[in-house]
């Protein structure tokens, strides 16, 4: 007996001198940002653990072991015991066609893509960096539903389950934030977005209203911004166009111990194009900081600057459209963003099912402009006006939320409070301008007359919450309620006899808005999900003050009804995702014109939109990747009347019904690190005009991008336009006649990066 305990002792001993603790940290290949929650576990026994916040693990093991790395999204990897050792990094490779992943939309909260009852799309950052764009629609335009406008220079338009057009239907967020206050919309606020600093793209298409509140109607996009990496790295990259583009980027990112730091930018100019009067440049900046005080408590800071200033260019008319004369008859038209933003997050998690966040943040905005729009000829005359106007606002905000997990049938309830205050000033002064004999607006003179001076102090607050529970197996229901209140506080510093003559009042909007929703796992990545929800929309401050005796206006409303599903193929090739809707919009704001032919902003509207969209993914065999994103949809007016024209059960004018984006990309085994790729965007044909009596047959795009990447350095080439197609981005009728606004000429792109990344 002596002798077995005596051995047995030895044995024990024997294995301990072989096991040892193996640490160490698993990040993102591509982002080399830290990943928590991954499964490392023994291969070979039920022995394991999850990373935490900094994506740390810590597992004792012996030299013969071996374990396996595995988390959501990514390709699993088996790594032995004695090579993992000498790891102090474990990149995990995003999967190419993954359907369940990660996302921070649909709840404000991490979750998986297949319990959100909603149409969502994410962006990976491979696709951020495949695509390498000089301008988001570039890459927003590969989501199906989504049109994003290309007006040149960074600006644009947006249509998502909405026709073509200006109003306040979409909402813009930054890591979950407003990008502008509620009530000063503008259709070019993605200006303010620094593409340099970019992680991923999240868009919602339908209302995101329960949980974001107003202007999330036609969708929401999340622009998620790259946190700080585990190892050192440090990336410079320069392009260039045929077109005088030229841009300069730049990050540089680390953490060490507790903090970790990302600063990224980029320096646009463009210079003699093919347009005249077509010049711009923008200075991007963006700097975040983490700071993991414990285990359970993180505080981030960050802060982007946005420095931007553009020559305005306008649409042609047909002949010189057709005759690809590009002249431009603006000479001083600009426009010139500065935004600061900045914000602070703490989070905290009390227990393993108790979270919450606080959030602080402050804007600065201000857009000053001399519009092309603005300028009116006066007849018989080689005279015109317009106007040089200036809009601005201070925000001041807090969003606070809550996070209950609960043992009963899976349930979770998110809770929140946000307010903001953003007092907001605009000021239009009145030009005089000439014309010489080609018909170009030569030159302008400033008068002291003054348009509009007012300032609006904006206050949004809200109160929302999410319950969801799976009351049977499979199934998961989402409810969610949020009730807004907007507080507009207006001071006219103008008469009544002044062209904004609105008197100094207060007006106010509520509403209340639902959505219900549920998913249904069918199995191995397949599963269907349905969903009710409430959008709604009040008057910009624009629409409700600007040129106006009396302000009138009602918020617009919209209900929204739809259902899809996902299919997962075998393998983890692909997968096709799908989506049916119907909105109904009332009280929707139009622009009327009066019979002494001054047109006015009224509730007179009421539109359909029905469609329905799709995704699918595939990849046949290893670096073949095939995808096709689109949708087919119809967009009507229900309720109409322009003055004495009743336009109810027309189509809506700039309302393609086929919007297609559809890619192949080739990325050989045998050559890694070279990919080369091809693009086909469709837009259907589509009314001109409200009485539907002009139609722009819409366009075939076919684009093509080529890469290599060898060690740290990279270069490529893109071609957008291979066949230099004449096409406008938009096409409109009005009483003055049909304006093009001309889509980008075959442009070549080339450029060169350089990464460093560290091995700590």
């Amino acid at each position: 007996m002596k002798q077995c305990c005596l051995l047995i002792i030895a044995c024990m001993a024997v294995y301990s001198s072989y096991a040892q603790q193996l640490h160490g940290r698993v990040a993102d290949a591509q982002t080399k940002e830290a990943l928590p929650g991954v499964n490392v576990r023994l291969l070979h026994t039920a022995a394991g653990c999850n990373t935490n916040a900094q994506g740390r693990y810590d597992l004792p093991v012996t030299a013969t072991d071996s374990i396996e790395i595995s988390y959501m999204g990514y390709i699993t990897r088996q790594v032995a015991a004695h090579a993992a050792a000498h790891m102090p990094v474990i990149y995990l490779e995003p999967r190419t066609a993954n359907l369940n992943e990660i996302i921070v939309s649909s709840s404000r909260d991490k979750q998986q893509r297949t319990e959100a009852p909603i149409a969502i799309s994410t962006i990976s950052p491979q696709t951020l960096n495949d695509t390498k764009a000089t301008t988001l629609d570039q890459v927003l335009n590969k989501v199906s539903g989504v049109y994003m406008v290309d007006l040149g220079n960074e600006q644009h338009t947006m249509a998502i389950r909405q026709p073509i057009g200006y109003k306040s239907l979409f909402l813009y967020l930054e890591d979950g934030i407003p990008i502008r206050t509620i009530g000063d919309f503008n259709h070019n606020a993605l200006i303010e977005i620094n593409m340099a600093a970019l992680r991923n793209i999240e868009v919602i298409r339908g209302p995101a209203s329960s949980l974001y509140g107003s202007e999330a109607v036609g969708g929401a996009v999340n622009f998620i911004t790259a946190s700080p990496t585990l190892v050192p790295t440090a990336k410079v990259q320069l392009e260039g166009s045929n077109w005088g583009y030229k841009r300069a980027d730049f990050s540089v990112s680390n953490t060490v111990k507790k903090v970790g730091f990302a600063v990224s930018g980029y320096y646009a100019n463009q210079s003699n194009g093919y347009m005249d009067h077509s010049d711009f440049h923008k200075l991007a900046l963006t700097a975040k900081v983490d700071y993991q005080l414990n285990e359970k408590t993180k505080w981030t800071n960050a802060a982007t600057l946005i420095n931007y200033k553009t020559d305005q260019t306008g649409g042609l008319d047909s002949t010189h459209f057709f005759a690809k004369d590009y002249r431009n008859f603006q000479t001083f038209t600009y426009r010139e963003v500065k935004a600061l933003r900045v914000r602070s997050t703490l989070d905290h998690e009390w227990s393993s099912s108790n979270h919450t966040t606080f959030t602080a943040f402050f804007r600065n905005n201000t857009i000053a402009q001399n519009p092309f729009y603005a300028i009116k000829d006066v007849k018989g005359t080689q005279n015109a006006n317009g106007q040089i106007n200036s809009d601005g606002f201070n925000s001041y905000g807090i969003i606070v939320q809550h996070k209950k997990q609960f043992n009963w049938k899976d349930a979770a309830l998110i809770a929140g409070v946000s307010a903001d205050y953003s007092p907001a000033t605009y000021i239009a002064d009145y030009i005089a301008i000439t014309k010489n004999a080609g018909g170009y607006y030569a030159s302008y003179r400033e008068t002291d007359s003054v348009l509009t001076d007012y300032r609006v102090g904006l206050l949004n607050s809200a109160v929302y919450t999410q319950f969801e529970f799976s009351p049977v197996n499979k199934m998961r229901v989402i409810a969610a309620l949020r009730y807004d209140r907007m507080d507009y506080n207006f001071e006219n510093h103008l008469t009544s006899s002044a062209y904004t003559g609105a008197p100094t009042e207060r007006n106010n909007f509520n509403a209340l808005t639902p959505k219900l929703g549920l998913t249904y796992n069918l199995g191995n990545n397949r599963g269907l999900y349905a969903n009710y929800s409430v959008g709604f929309a009040p008057p910009n401050i624009s629409e409700l003050y600007t040129g106006v005796k009396v302000p009138v206006l009602k918020s617009a409303t919209y209900q929204n009804y739809e259902a899809g599903g996902w299919f997962g193929f075998a393998n983890h090739r692909g997968y096709a995702d799908l989506s049916v809707y119907r909105m109904n919009g009332t009280n929707e704001i139009i622009s009327v014109r009066n019979a002494d032919g001054v047109y006015e902003n009224r509730n007179t509207g009421a539109t359909t939109h029905s469609g329905i969209e799709w995704t699918v993914k595939y990849e046949p065999v290893a670096g073949l990747l095939l995808r096709t994103s689109g949708t087919y949809a119809a967009h009507i007016f229900k309720a109409y009347e322009d003055g004495n024209k009743v336009y109810t059960n027309s189509q809506m004018n700039g309302a393609p019904k086929w919007i297609s984006n559809t890619e192949v990309t080739w990325k050989p085994v045998v050559l890694k690190g070279f990919r080369i790729g091809a693009e086909w965007q469709h837009i259907g044909k589509y009314f001109m005009d409200a009485a539907n009596t002009a139609i722009y047959n819409g366009y075939d795009l076919f684009n093509a991008r080529a890469g290599y990447a060898f060690k740290g350095f990279e270069c490529w080439l893109n071609c957008m336009n291979i066949g230099d197609q004449l096409y406008a981005t938009t096409a409109e009728k009005s009483a003055y006649g049909k304006t093009y606004r001309v889509g980008p000429r075959q442009t070549f792109n080339f450029g060169v990066a350089y990464t460093f990344t560290g091995k700590n």
